[in-house]
C-alpha cells in the first residue's frame, strides 16, 4: 500500500500537468462551445449576448444548406475512407514484397504527400483542375489525348468539384495508411506464411486468411482515425471551392466556419460544431463496438 502511494506520488506532478493542460485546452473550450451554442453570441461584447435556448439547433434542422453539407460530409467519408484504406493496404503489401527493390525510395514517394502542406496541395489540385485550357487535366484530356472535345468546368459543377476534393484527400492520405500497415506487416512472423505455403495457401489466400486477420487491431486504429479525419476535413474545400458553386460543396466544417467567421453568427456556428461532434462520436463509437465484437468472436 505504502509502496503504491509512493509510486503515485512520484508521477503526480506529470499527471497533474497533463490534467491541467487537458482542462485548459480541451475541457474548457468544449464546455464553452456548448454554452455559446445556446446564445445569440456577440463575440465583441459577450455581455450583450442573448440567451436563445435551442433556437440555434432548431434553425439547423430547418436549414437546407446544413443537409447539403451533412450529405457531402457523409459522402466524403464514404469515398475517402475506403479509398485511402484500400490503396494504402495495396501500397504497403506491394512494398513489403521481398522481390521489390528500393523500398526506402518508394516509402518516401508515397509518404511525401502526407508531410506536404494542405495549403500547397490544395492549390496544386486547384491549378491542375482549373477551368479552360489553362488547367493541366483539361489540357491533357482535350489537346493531348483528345478524349473530350471541350474543357471540363471541374470546379463549376457540384459533382465534378466533389471529385476533385475526394481525389486530393485520398491522394494525400494513402502514405499514412501505407506506413501504418508496413509496420503491422513487418511484425507478422514469416513462419506463418511458410506453414501456409506448405499447406498449399499462396498469394491472395495467404493475404485474406493470415495477413488481414492478424492486422485487425491496426485496421481498427486506422479506420477510426480515417473516419475522424474525414469528418474534420476543412482546408481542401475552403481553398479549392470555398463551398461553391452556390454552397453545393460545403462540408459541415466549412459551413460552420462560414457562419461563425464570415457572418459572425457564432451561436449558430457553434451549435453546428456541437452537432458535428456528436456525429463523429456516434460513428467512431459504432465502429469501436463493431470491431470489438468481431475481435471477441475471432
Amino acid at each position: 500500500m505504502v509502496k503504491g502511494l509512493k509510486q503515485y506520488w512520484q508521477v503526480a506532478p506529470y499527471l497533474t500537468l497533463g490534467f491541467l493542460l487537458t482542462c485548459v485546452f480541451v475541457l474548457y473550450p468544449l464546455a464553452k462551445g456548448i454554452y455559446i451554442s445556446f446564445f445569440d453570441y456577440k463575440v465583441i461584447q459577450p455581455s450583450l449576448s442573448e440567451f436563445v435556448g435551442f433556437a440555434n439547433y432548431r434553425q439547423a434542422l430547418t436549414d437546407p444548406t446544413v443537409y447539403t453539407a451533412l450529405w457531402n460530409t457523409l459522402l466524403f467519408a464514404a469515398v475517402t475512407v475506403p479509398g485511402q484504406w484500400l490503396l494504402g493496404v495495396i501500397a504497403a503489401t506491394l512494398i513489403n514484397i521481398q522481390l521489390v527493390r528500393f523500398k526506402v525510395f518508394f516509402r518516401l514517394i508515397y509518404y511525401l504527400p502526407v508531410i506536404s502542406s494542405w495549403v500547397v496541395v490544395s492549390y496544386l489540385f486547384k491549378f491542375l483542375f482549373a477551368d479552360g485550357h489553362s488547367g493541366i487535366i483539361n489540357y491533357l484530356l482535350t489537346d493531348i489525348l483528345h478524349i473530350v472535345p471541350e474543357p471540363i468546368a471541374w470546379l463549376q459543377n457540384r459533382w465534378s468539384a466533389n471529385v476533385v476534393i475526394w481525389a486530393v484527400s485520398v491522394w494525400k492520405g494513402i502514405g499514412w495508411v501505407m506506413v501504418m500497415y508496413l509496420a503491422a506487416l513487418q511484425s507478422i512472423p514469416k513462419s506463418l506464411y511458410e506453414a501456409a505455403q506448405i499447406d498449399g495457401a499462396k498469394g491472395v489466400s495467404s493475404f485474406l486468411n493470415i495477413t488481414l486477420p492478424l492486422m485487425r487491431p491496426m485496421t481498427v486504429y486506422v479506420v477510426i482515425n480515417l473516419i475522424i479525419g474525414a469528418f474534420q476535413a476543412f482546408i481542401q474545400v475552403l481553398l479549392i471551392t470555398r463551398g461553391g458553386p452556390l454552397d453545393s460543396t460545403h462540408l459541415m466544417n466549412t459551413y460552420l466556419f462560414k457562419q461563425a467567421f464570415e457572418y459572425f453568427n457564432f451561436g449558430y456556428g457553434t451549435a453546428l460544431s456541437v452537432m458535428l461532434g456528436l456525429l463523429i462520436f456516434i460513428f467512431t463509437y459504432g465502429q469501436q463496438r463493431t470491431f470489438g465484437r468481431e475481435r471477441l468472436e475471432y
